[in-house]
C-alpha cells in the first residue's frame, strides 16, 4: 500500500510539473532576438575608458566599401542567418529565404510575422565605423565587421526603426524600449573596443551616462 501511494504521489508531481511547464510555455514571448550576450556593464565601463576620443571624419565613405551579407553557409547569407537565429519557428525555402516565423524587435517591442518587416541592424553602423577608424582598414576587415556574428553587432529589428536610427550614435539615438538600453550600450562599447574604433566626446559622455545606470 505504501508503494502504491508513493507511486501515486510521483504521478501527481509529474503531472503538476508538466502543467507548470505548459503554462510557462504559453506565457512566454513568441519570439526573442538572440543578439550574442554583450560584456558586463563593469567590463563595458573598463573598455570605454580605454577607447580613444577623436573627432569623426566621414571623408570617402561609401557603404559598398563594407561587403555585407556574404554567404555564411550553403545558400544562407548573413541576413538570412540572423533572421533564423533571432526568430521563433522560422521556416526557410531552398534559397534560405524565411517564408514564415515570428520575430521580436527589442528596440521598439514589436513582434512581426513577415521577414520583410525586419532589417538587420549593425549595432555600430557602417558609417559610424568609417568615421571612427574603419576608413583605414583593409577590405577584409571591413567585410568581417559588416558580417560579424560573433560579437553583439547584428540584430533583427523593425525596419523603419532601423532606418530612423540610421548612422546615429548613442548621443543621438537610443532604443525606445528603455529596459534594452543597457544591453545596447554594452554591445556598442564591446564592438568598438574589439575593432579598435574611437569615440567622439559626445558619444563617450552618453555611453558613460547610460552605463552608470546599468
Amino acid at each position: 500500500m505504501a508503494k502504491f501511494y508513493a507511486r501515486r504521489r510521483l504521478s501527481i508531481l509529474a503531472a503538476l510539473s508538466g502543467l507548470i511547464a505548459s503554462v510557462a510555455l504559453f506565457d512566454a514571448p513568441t519570439a526573442s532576438a538572440a543578439l550574442p550576450t554583450p560584456v558586463s556593464a563593469a567590463t563595458a565601463r573598463s573598455y570605454l575608458s580605454q577607447l580613444t576620443v577623436a573627432t569623426e571624419n566621414r571623408t570617402g565613405y561609401n557603404r559598398d566599401l563594407f561587403n555585407h551579407w556574404i554567404t555564411i553557409s550553403g545558400t544562407c547569407n548573413t541576413r538570412e542567418t540572423v533572421l533564423k537565429r533571432d526568430g521563433s519557428n522560422v521556416v526557410t525555402n531552398s534559397a534560405c529565404t524565411a517564408t514564415s516565423g515570428s520575430w521580436y524587435s527589442p528596440y521598439d517591442g514589436a513582434t512581426w510575422t513577415a521577414a520583410s518587416d525586419l532589417d538587420i541592424d549593425h549595432v555600430v553602423p557602417l558609417a559610424e565605423a568609417w568615421d571612427s577608424g574603419a576608413s583605414g582598414w583593409t577590405s577584409a576587415k571591413r567585410q568581417n565587421f559588416a558580417n560579424d556574428l560573433t560579437r553583439p553587432q547584428l540584430i533583427a529589428v523593425t525596419d523603419n526603426v532601423n532606418q530612423a536610427k540610421g548612422d546615429q550614435d548613442p548621443a543621438q539615438w537610443m532604443p525606445s524600449v528603455t529596459s534594452y538600453r543597457c544591453t545596447y550600450v554594452r554591445a556598442w562599447v564591446q564592438v568598438k573596443y574589439y575593432y579598435g574604433l574611437s569615440v567622439d566626446s559626445a558619444e563617450k559622455s552618453a555611453l558613460t551616462s547610460y552605463l552608470s545606470g546599468c
